[in-house]
């Protein structure tokens, strides 16, 4: 996005300054800056500025570039309460920093924080930050965002406040089915005069076997993430959409293919060059993850894993392979980074914080010499506004997905030319009587944008079916059939078919008509699932032990599974089994114990009713204290729903039979299985989510009785 190409170096209160040289390349520095109130303006302000340069005149700089230094920190506590100063990590330079983005991971490992993130650990390390601050400077909390034990701070120095705009802070959690918040980044953006950053904290996927999890999660994230922007008509933006972006946490990533006790020695010898061809961040495939993305030299030992309290490597009965776990990174332009260093002296933790410190450019305009020039463009724009009418070619008009499966993204690329004689700005826009320019299952990205004259833009047309529309494909009541418009400003408008066929699924269909299937989903044609569904009666069910006898026998196998419903799956895994359980092939399922834990997860989190139906909710929240009542409840349930409630909670169960094994317990269980079994017609409060759980547990603990 940014260019400083070409530019002068001079300087200017003790900083060095770039200056533009040429009002031609300066309009088109501006291209894309949100200052510009009008977005339409501002694309013919572009458009101008490569016609009449001439407009303005060469002596009118008026963007400047200053450097700013941002302390970066990541530090993985271990679940710890802070033992010990933080200065050593967080103002070892002599000098003070602008800034201050720091990034804390498994902030509290209790099970209350992972469930209802809420924990005194916060106030505990957020004091310990303040106090630890650069004791030259005075410096105000811009923000603080934080998912269960992922949290992320930023600070800046008190004169540098009031140029500090556009703060949003957003989260994702990638633990089990994409939510659960042990695993996932969250992340800051905010306008720094007039540069866009983004500062993402990131907890990735544990062990160093799980090198694809870790990779799914980043993807996970670049594609989740997406903040709102000040004016509700423009687009949220994504994390790779902004100037800068500073990319810091525990990523997990681990030194592979040598025995513990090679490592250690090559840490001895120092020879960290050796140690670096075997790290798997140096090993990820070209463009797989974290392409464009920077890292400084590592000259610093391994920071994970240590015994607690020392300097001494893991110690455990698991002696994990040390490792550079916490890592930073950056992409864009004018960055510098001046340190790149862990801090070996502070003990707290199993793992040792890591800092780096950089010279960002922070783009600066002078308002009084850009509001000059941009109202002379404007001027000049109103005496040609009608000289020329817009207009595109498109590569194609009609656009057919086949075979559209749940939970499986299909893209198809859609190339719009500007073949006219003048730039012109396009956006897809709503059609008569419709909330959206698209349906549910369908989005183009971009969605609006500016093409220069003899200029083309690919924009990807994606079909996704998730848990909200998969019911009504499902069911025949939709199909994949839509028509965008296109439409030029000042322009005509053009129409986009698209069309394609959707594979029903068991994910997304009501139990009932699941229990009527004699076949697999997918043999069954599209009318007589319509007809079960439209004439459905409870004489009719066929016995829901067909349903569930596959997925029972292999939550049978998988009771002894480490961590088991609070690892994710992985995302070819899960559609294997959502593929197997659809066509009834093979005889059983594929795929690791997480991926299709996560997958019956999901079958009961995307059922159009609940398992204990919405009729009954109210009666469930108000029996949840009595044992008796609860037991009356599910046996007012329609036959298929009681069943499947029995077998479920038979099989949970067994599993904490087995809690040995797989670390599982009934507040653990009640907490993930009670929003899925007992969901909510309305948004829940607090209060009725721990009802739902104390109505479970009846079913989960005998003590209770």
């Amino acid at each position: 996005m940014d260019r400083f190409d070409d530019c002068r170096l001079c300087s200017l209160s003790n900083r060095v300054v770039l200056l533009v040289p040429s009002p031609s390349y300066i309009l088109l520095h501006h291209q894309n800056v949100s200052h510009v109130h009008s977005p339409k303006t501002a694309l013919n302000f572009v458009v101008l500025s490569t016609i009449h340069v001439s407009l303005v005149t060469s002596s009118a700089y008026y963007s400047v570039v200053f450097l700013h230094r941002f302390f970066v920190g990541t530090y993985n506590v271990n679940g710890q309460a802070p033992k010990e100063s933080l200065r050593p990590w967080l103002s070892y330079s002599p000098d003070p920093p602008d800034l201050y983005c720091m990034g804390f991971q498994e902030l509290d490992l209790s099970k209350e924080a992972f469930f209802f993130n809420d924990t005194p650990k916060e106030s505990e390390w957020m004091r310990a930050v303040s106090e630890g601050l650069h004791p030259d400077a005075k410096y105000a909390l811009v923000k603080l965002v934080r998912l269960v034990g992922i949290m992320l701070i930023f600070y800046v120095k008190k004169e540098h406040a009031s140029f500090i705009s556009e703060v949003e802070a957003e989260t994702v959690g990638t633990g089990i089915m994409g939510r659960m918040g042990n695993k996932g980044a969250v992340a800051i953006r905010f306008r720094f005069h007039n540069s866009d950053i983004c500062v993402v904290n990131s907890h990735l996927a544990a062990h160093i076997e799980e090198y694809e999890r870790r990779n799914q999660d980043f993807r996970e994230i670049c594609t989740r993430m997406q903040f709102r922007q000040g004016d509700s008509s423009l687009p949220t933006l994504s994390i790779m959409k902004h100037n800068i972006v500073l990319w810091l946490g525990d990523l997990n990533y681990r030194i592979s293919e040598l025995e513990v006790d090679e490592v250690k020695n090559l840490i001895a010898k120092k020879d960290f060059e050796t140690l670096h061809r075997y790290d798997q961040v140096n090993l990820l495939p070209k463009k797989a993850v974290f392409k464009g993305f920077v890292e400084g030299e590592i000259a610093f030992q391994p920071t994970y894993k240590y015994d607690t309290g020392s300097d001494q490597w893991d110690t455990s009965e698991k002696c994990r392979v040390p490792a550079w776990c916490d890592r930073i990174l950056w992409k864009g332009k004018n960055v510098q980074q001046l340190t790149y260093q862990s801090h070996m002296t502070l003990k707290t933790s199993d793992h040792k914080p890591v800092s780096s410190l950089m010279e960002v450019g922070i783009k600066v305009v002078n308002e009084d010499l850009y509001k000059k020039t941009f109202e002379e463009i404007v001027r000049n724009l109103d005496k040609m506004e009608n000289e020329c009418i817009p207009s595109v070619s498109l590569s194609m008009r009609e656009f057919h997905f086949r075979d559209v499966k749940f939970m499986q993204r299909q893209v198809e690329m859609l190339t719009v030319f500007n073949d006219g004689q003048v730039p012109c700005q396009f956006e897809f826009i709503q059609k008569l009587d419709e909330p959206s320019y698209c349906k549910p299952w369908l989005t183009a990205n971009p969605c609006k944008g500016f093409l220069a004259q003899g200029s083309r833009m690919d924009i990807e047309l994606e079909v996704f079916v998730n848990r909200s529309t998969a019911t009504q494909l499902n069911s025949g009541c939709q199909q994949i059939e839509d028509i965008l418009v296109l439409h030029l400003d000042r322009g005509k408008d053009y129409f986009v078919s698209v069309t394609g066929n959707y594979l029903p699924s068991c994910f997304g269909t009501a139990l009932h008509t699941l229990c009527l299937l004699r076949e697999p989903i997918q043999e069954m044609p599209l009318e007589t699932i319509k007809e079960l569904v439209s004439s459905f009666s409870s004489s009719q069910l066929h016995s829901v032990e067909a349903l569930f006898s596959k997925e029972a026998l292999i939550c049978i196998v998988t009771v002894f599974q480490e961590d088991l419903m609070q690892q994710p799956g992985l995302r070819n895994e899960f559609e294997e089994i959502r593929d197997c359980l659809d066509t009834g092939t093979p005889d059983s399922l594929p795929g690791s114990n997480h991926s299709v834990a996560e997958a019956l997860l999901l079958f009961l989190e995307v059922l159009p009713e609940p398992v204990v139906t919405y009729s009954l909710y109210q009666q469930c929240l108000d029996s949840s204290s009595n044992h008796a009542l609860s037991k009356k409840v599910i046996s007012m349930l329609p036959q298929c729903h009681k069943n499947v409630f029995n077998y479920l909670t038979a099989f949970l169960r067994e599993l904490l039979k087995n809690s040995a094994h797989n670390h599982l317990d009934v507040n653990i269980l009640a907490t993930i299985f009670a929003p899925l079994l007992l969901r909510s017609p309305r948004k829940q409060d607090l209060g009725e989510k721990r009802k739902t759980q104390d109505f479970l547990r009846h079913f989960l603990d005998p003590d209770l009785k």
